[in-house]
């Protein structure tokens, strides 16, 4: 069976997609590789790449699409110009895509990924062009495709209700943190905090900066904490999206900004940085997985998040959850955080327990046995 894959995000996109289009195609090519001994996958991907495509992974070929991603998109989504992905990867029997759409094909089967409906059910949340392109794209993928995979059972409900897709026609592949994500010594800790200007305890947040993150509530929260004589900071990791003005005025308002700190932090610092922190907190209004939380688990971080979303499905009992906009039950939680050590600690194991539910190479092999089942 010859596999190929848009990797495009796996190059372009640093959080979010990226990284589940890198962790899973590194553990499936580990897995082609098991079975297959020789090249059966194929990455495509459309430049230039942010992030470097994989060299070292085994049994894999690259190749980059002639044009840049937008105009790719351009061609594939917007003029249906059929210039067959499969045939650009040299021949495929299946054709997967990780990020919600899929390309023409000559006659590869088709599989995608469908991460969240965020764009449908929270669509002030994004930035209108995104959101009508994939208000039409989505569809027409669905329509193609012959395995349709989803990240959380919430999404797999959400296609039924929101698209009418059939629950059959759906497959629930979990993500799972980075293995790179696990505790770190304290003083590598120390080392990053140190050279990002972080002296005094502080809580953490993670994502690309946009409106569905709502970090406004943490903004709150935080403010709380510190009437109160908390000395703590907030630092928030993850790089400009869309519509992320009303978050910078709602932080100018704040009465927190001296303490609030935006990084783009490399993958090795943002080990740390979780490892240092008091919590992750996490408030989204929507969530098709939520990733921050079991890498923050990983690293023996406690979690605050939003109840939205998959995020409570994710969590379970392993974290604190929260309604979205409610910053005194957050501040609520960091309190008891920081002043009662066993229940910190009991958090601590039970995200241990609960991140070891999810396994990229478990997610892999269901992958790879479902587009083999798709082949056939």
């Amino acid at each position: 069976m010859r596999i190929a894959v848009d990797f495009t995000a796996g190059v372009r996109q640093y959080g979010g997609v990226g990284r589940y289009t890198r962790s899973l195609l590194r553990a499936l090519a580990e897995e082609v590789a098991r079975r297959h001994g020789h090249d059966a996958l194929t990455l495509l991907w459309a430049g230039p790449p942010r992030i470097t495509p994989p060299a070292d992974w085994p049994g894999v070929r690259t190749r980059r699409l002639p044009l840049p991603e937008r105009w790719m998109t351009v061609l594939w989504q917007r003029l249906r110009v059929p210039l067959p992905a499969d045939w650009l990867a040299g021949g495929a029997d299946v054709f997967y895509s990780p990020d919600f759409t899929l390309p023409p094909l000559a006659r590869a089967r088709a599989a995608v990924t469908v991460h969240d409906l965020s764009y449908l059910l929270h669509p002030d949340t994004h930035f209108p062009p995104l959101r009508r392109y994939l208000e039409r794209a989505v569809p027409r993928a669905l329509d193609r495709a012959g395995r349709i995979f989803a990240d959380s059972i919430q999404t797999q409900e959400d296609l039924h209700v929101h698209l009418g897709v059939a629950p059959e026609r759906v497959e629930v592949v979990l993500s799972a943190a980075d293995p790179m994500f696990q505790p770190t010594p304290r003083g590598r800790i120390n080392d990053v905090l140190r050279r990002n200007g972080i002296d005094r305890p502080y809580l953490l947040s993670v994502g690309t900066l946009q409106p569905r993150k709502n970090l406004q509530v943490i903004f709150s929260a935080l403010r709380a904490l510190v009437d109160e004589g908390r000395n703590l900071l907030h630092v928030h990791v993850g790089r400009p999206g869309w519509l992320y003005e009303p978050i910078f005025t709602a932080l100018d308002r704040s009465g927190v900004k001296d303490r609030v700190r935006m990084l783009a932090a490399s993958d090795e610092d943002l080990v740390a940085l979780y490892g240092g922190a008091v919590a992750l907190v996490f408030p989204s209004l929507y969530e098709g997985f939520g990733l921050p939380c079991l890498e923050a688990m990983s690293c023996g971080t406690p979690v605050i998040a939003s109840r939205a979303g998959s995020l409570a499905e994710v969590v379970e009992d392993a974290g604190i959850t929260v309604e979205p906009n409610d910053a005194a039950a957050i501040g609520s939680g960091v309190r008891r955080l920081l002043d009662d050590p066993e229940f910190r600690a009991d958090l601590v194991e039970r995200g241990y327990v609960q991140t070891a539910k999810f396994r990229w190479d478990a997610s892999a092999r269901q992958v790879y046995d479902s587009l083999e089942a798709l082949a056939r």
